[in-house]
C-alpha cells in the first residue's frame, strides 16, 4: 500500500514538473515587443510581460497589445537616456499619457496629469471640448465603430485588384484581423483607403480592436513598427516590395462628437486674416482712387472757370 502511495506521489510530482517545464518554455511574440514570453501548458497560448514604466502587464501573444498601453509606454520617460528638455518641441501625433482601464481600454475621461480634462472615444481620440478637472465628466466610453486608414502608394503601375488583395492579406495575417472586419479596400490613383468596421455588438472580449489595428498600421507605415524586427513590415505585389507612406487615420464614433467651434484652428484663423487684409487693401485702393478722381475733377473745373473768364473779358 505504501509503495502504491509513493508511486502516486511520484507520478503527481512528475506531472507538476512537466507542467512547470511547459510553462517556462520560451516562445516568440512579435506583438508584445518583449522577449520575456513563456509557453503555457496548452501548447498554444504564449504569455508575455509588457513593461509599462513601473507597471508590468501580462499580454497574450496571439492578440495585439491595447493602444492605450502602447501610448502610455511611449509617453513615459525612457530609462537610461537623458530626459528631454521641458522646452523641446516634439511632433508626437497627438501622443499623451493616457489613463487606462485594467483590460487596456481607455478611460472615458483623460487629463494627462493636468487640471484640464476631456472625453475620448474607444480609440483614445478626443471627442469633446476640454474643461476643468473638477467639472468635466464623461458618462461613457463611446465606441469607435469605423476607422479609415488612408495611405499613399509610390508606384501606381500595379493593378488595383492585385494591390487590394495584397493589403487585405497583410492586414489579416500581420494583425490577426478577421476578414469580416475589413469592410472595404479602395484604390483611387495614388491613394489607398482601408475601411475597418466593428460595432459594439460585433466586439467580443477576445477579438482584436480596430483602433489597435489602425495604430499598429500607422506605426508600420511610418517606419516605427511596434512589432519586432524579426517580422518586418512589408507588402509584396507581383514579387516586388510595394511601398506605402503618409498614413492618415480617421475615426467615426457610434455617437456624434461634442467638439464645438469655440476655438478656431490656426488654418481657419490664417484664412480669416488673409480675407480681412484683402478687404482692407481693397478699401484703401478705393479711397485713394476716389481722392485722385476728386482732385482731377476739381482741377478740371478750375481750368474751365479760367477759360470762361478770359472769354468774357
Amino acid at each position: 500500500m505504501r509503495t502504491f502511495t509513493m508511486l502516486r506521489l511520484g507520478a503527481a510530482l512528475f506531472c507538476c514538473l512537466l507542467i512547470a517545464q511547459a510553462q517556462s518554455q520560451e516562445c516568440p511574440c512579435a506583438q508584445a515587443v518583449d522577449k520575456n514570453c513563456t509557453q503555457q501548458a496548452d501548447g498554444q497560448t504564449c504569455l508575455c510581460n509588457f513593461q509599462m514604466g513601473p507597471e508590468l502587464k501580462q499580454v497574450n501573444c496571439n492578440k495585439l497589445v491595447p493602444k492605450c498601453w502602447l501610448m502610455k509606454r511611449e509617453s513615459l520617460p525612457l530609462r537610461g537616456r537623458r530626459p528631454r528638455p521641458e522646452s523641446a518641441l516634439i511632433d508626437n501625433d497627438g501622443l499623451y499619457n493616457p489613463d487606462c482601464e485594467a483590460d487596456g481600454t481607455f478611460k472615458a475621461r483623460q487629463c494627462n496629469n493636468t487640471e484640464t480634462c476631456w472625453c475620448v472615444n474607444s480609440a483614445g481620440v478626443r471627442r469633446t471640448d476640454k474643461g476643468d478637472k473638477a467639472s468635466k465628466t464623461c458618462s461613457e466610453l463611446v465606441r469607435t465603430h469605423w476607422v479609415v486608414v488612408e495611405m499613399k502608394r509610390t508606384d501606381t503601375s500595379d493593378a488595383d485588384n492585385v494591390v487590394e488583395a495584397a493589403i487585405r492579406n497583410l492586414i489579416k495575417t500581420r494583425y490577426n484581423v478577421p476578414d469580416k472586419l475589413i469592410d472595404r479596400i479602395e484604390v483611387d490613383g495614388p491613394y489607398i483607403f482601408v475601411d475597418l468596421k466593428q460595432n459594439s455588438t460585433q466586439k467580443q472580449s477576445n477579438d482584436v480592436d480596430i483602433a489597435d489595428v489602425a495604430y499598429y498600421m500607422e506605426k508600420d507605415i511610418k517606419g516605427d513598427s511596434i512589432i519586432q524586427l524579426s517580422n518586418p513590415f512589408g507588402i509584396t505585389v507581383n514579387g516586388k516590395n510595394f511601398v506605402v507612406q503618409e498614413p492618415l487615420i480617421m475615426f467615426m464614433d457610434e455617437k456624434p462628437h461634442e467638439i464645438s467651434m469655440k476655438r478656431l484652428t490656426a488654418g481657419v484663423i490664417a484664412v480669416i486674416v488673409v480675407v480681412v487684409v484683402a478687404i482692407i487693401a481693397g478699401i484703401v485702393v478705393l479711397v485713394l482712387t476716389r481722392r485722385k478722381r476728386g482732385k482731377y475733377e476739381k482741377a478740371e473745373m478750375k481750368e474751365m472757370n479760367e477759360v470762361q473768364r478770359e472769354l468774357n473779358s
